[in-house]
């Protein structure tokens, strides 16, 4: 009999939806976490959660903390019924800070408000309009960077989310990307899809916003994770506070490394994958990354049920 190997990964933006938490109504640590957030914002973001009255969600700059607080709160909730503490964690952009909370790097209150100071520096990087990001299916990562270096002459185009293989999602200024659109579908690519955000986000043109998040890091209190985090950047984890705010100064503005990631949890022996927030977009990468780990989305209340149970089974040696 073998212990299972477990990662918990927190997904990004694009994962939010109205409701998101309704499967977990009346679980006093989901409750909690959500009245603490409120607190630490201001205003009542379980509102925004649960019925979006305004249509405010999407707003990056609500989207961000309401998915760190959903992730969060999923995760304490696994805790609380006795689920197997994971070997290691990661997350999806926003989703890195998740994992940070959860590994217990950054109190969640500190978090939250970081995570809407993040989204407002990243908004106002480059104004609405001027940039965007496009997915690109079916071309390597290889063809992808050339293709992004080839349509650079009419303005900044980066490939910016190594998601899957043949999943490449590229960000920059408008006219930059419809060129390396018509170069993607010449080169042989089965798709280009833009994608419904606001800016170009973990491109280079989001440097205002990383040395604005560098200097409020400062005034972050962060420790050593109690569980490792694989940061987005290189996939490595981190070993001191310094290191760490390093590393979330410079994603903003630098690639997401996610299939690297997930190999890395794959050479390191993790045989089971938990997705903590709404939605499955991480586990649908993650079969095509890494086929043999097994994935679960923890996005309602029987599937964390489920999974706190399932992490304390052994493996039964064939």
């Amino acid at each position: 009999m073998l212990d299972r190997r477990i990662a918990f990964v927190f997904p990004g933006q694009g994962s939010q939806q109205v409701g998101m938490l309704d499967s977990f109504k009346g679980i006093p640590v989901v409750q909690e976490t959500i009245e603490e957030a409120n607190e630490a914002l201001g205003f009542d973001l379980g509102e925004l959660i649960e019925k979006d009255p305004n249509k405010e969600l999407d707003l990056t700059v609500n989207t961000q903390p309401a998915l760190l607080a959903v992730s969060v709160a999923i995760y304490r909730y696994y805790m609380s019924l006795g689920g197997r503490k994971p070997e290691m964690m990661a997350g999806h952009s926003l989703g890195e800070y998740s994992a940070l909370v959860a590994a217990g790097a950054i109190k969640f209150k500190d978090a939250i408000r970081l995570a809407r100071f993040r989204a407002k520096k990243m908004q106002e990087a480059v104004p609405v309009g001027e940039g965007s990001m496009v997915a690109v299916l079916g071309l390597s990562d290889e063809k992808v960077k050339e293709v992004c270096t080839n349509a650079s002459d009419v303005g900044v185009v980066e490939p910016v989310n190594f998601n899957t293989p043949g999943q490449v999602v590229i960000a920059g200024q408008i006219e930059a990307l419809k060129k390396a659109q018509e170069l993607c579908k010449d080169a042989g690519a089965k798709r280009t899809l833009p994608l419904k955000v606001s800016g170009p986000f973990h491109c280079s043109l989001m440097q205002p916003a990383s040395q604005a998040l560098r200097e409020r890091l400062e005034e972050v209190d962060i420790k050593v994770p109690e569980i490792k985090v694989l940061h987005n950047v290189d996939t490595q984890s981190r070993s001191s506070a310094t290191e760490i705010k390093e590393a979330l100064a410079n994603q903003v503005a630098s690639a997401v490394l996610w299939a690297d990631t997930i190999r890395v949890m794959e050479r390191d022996g993790i045989t089971n994958v938990f997705e903590c927030g709404p939605g499955a977009a991480l586990n649908g990468m993650l079969k095509r990354i890494a086929p043999a780990l097994k994935g679960m989305p923890l996005s309602t209340k029987e599937a964390v049920e489920q999974a706190a149970n399932l992490s304390n089974t052994p493996i039964e040696s064939s």
